[in-house]
């Protein structure tokens, strides 16, 4: 169970409920109307909890755990130890998210502005919406309906934020129109100068960043990540991304739909990403490319050309996987010949 200091659950669920909200099926004999009251890892789940087998990996844990029901596989229910209910889906995993949600939905906040927040009056702050304590809301901002914003969060002069967006605690949001439901978490940077100047002996002049950063609906943009600013173009992040803590976008990068960039990477400034690509932690991504939808690149590689739709790149300077792997196991092969 959640730890109770920092979660609430809203349960009990029947199981019949469960099976509802998840899209699963009942397995035979499986009580409809038993009631569970939080969801559980399974090697900690007891007989009111629901656990979830997404990896084979864990089919041991799955088979002694004392959880009383499982999001499962059909293939894998057989491992089930006596007496478990089982809700039988062909992604566990999702159907744990949609559980999981139930039972923690997000907190409701109480509208309002905190006192020590600082709105200018020419702001407009929408109906049911929470500006926290020591929060800035700048001249000509725009914050739509149900959205929060957290302590000490800045929210800059002319810009816009869509309805349910909540806008994490330290952040700062500049020269920015967002969607709706989008969430910044805390320390997050948007909208800053993009890294723009001209380099020469006689010093490094800098170039104005006339540019903003425009963010679509349904987007997560991670702690202490940052998204400066165009240069003349806009950055633009498209619809969906999911962008993980500590990363780097640089001025004019745009992202299609979906993308989804983890931990650390870096993506320097005028690249274009397709739809549903997918960045792993570390990667470097040089400037002015196109890495066309749906490719993959894998974590700690230093993409330095295109990527093809659909392709997966793997090493620095990457390379498609197969041509990587290949590569590696001459090396090693040689490598072996020299410790003769």
């Amino acid at each position: 169970m959640a730890d109770p200091r920092f979660f609430t659950a809203a349960g009990p669920f029947t199981l019949a409920r469960l099976a509802e909200l998840s899209g699963a099926s009942l397995s035979a004999g499986a009580d409809p109307g038993a009631l569970f009251r939080d969801v559980a890892p399974l090697d900690r789940a007891g007989a009111d909890e629901v656990g979830f087998l997404d990896n084979r990996r864990y089919v041991d844990a799955f088979a002694s755990s004392k959880a009383g029901a499982c999001l499962v596989q059909p293939g894998l229910a057989g491992r089930a130890p006596a007496g478990m209910a089982l809700l039988l889906c062909d992604d566990p995993y999702r159907a744990y998210a949609r559980v999981a949600q139930a039972f923690h939905p997000v907190p409701a906040f109480a509208p309002g502005i905190a006192s020590g927040a600082v709105v200018d009056s020419s702001a407009t702050i929408g109906e049911g919406t929470r500006v926290e304590s020591n929060a800035v809301v700048g001249a000509r901002a725009e914050i739509g309906r149900r959205c929060l914003i957290g302590p000490n969060a800045v929210i800059g002069e002319g810009v816009v934020l869509g309805d349910d967006c909540v806008i994490g605690a330290n952040a700062t949001v500049s020269h920015a129109l967002i969607g709706s439901k989008v969430m910044i978490y805390p320390g997050a940077r948007i909208g800053q100068d993009g890294f723009g100047f001209s380099m020469g002996p006689q010093g490094h002049l800098k170039v104005p960043q006339l540019g903003r950063v425009i963010i679509g609906d349904d987007v997560e943009v991670g702690a202490n990540s940052t998204i400066d600013r165009g240069a003349g173009p806009d950055t633009v992040i498209g619809p969906g991304c999911r962008i993980d803590n500590l990363v780097q976008i640089g001025h004019n990068v745009q992202l299609g739909r979906g993308v989804v960039v983890v931990a650390q990477v870096g993506i320097s400034g005028s690249t274009k990403i397709g739809d549903f690509a997918a960045l792993g932690g570390q990667a470097g991504i040089t400037g002015h490319l196109r890495i066309g939808a749906g490719a993959k690149v894998a974590a700690q590689s230093g993409v330095m050309r295109d990527v093809e739709a659909g392709q997966t790149v793997v090493g620095s300077p990457a390379a498609p996987a197969k041509e990587h792997w290949r590569m590696i196991a001459a090396l090693n092969k040689l490598g072996k010949r020299d410790d003769r």
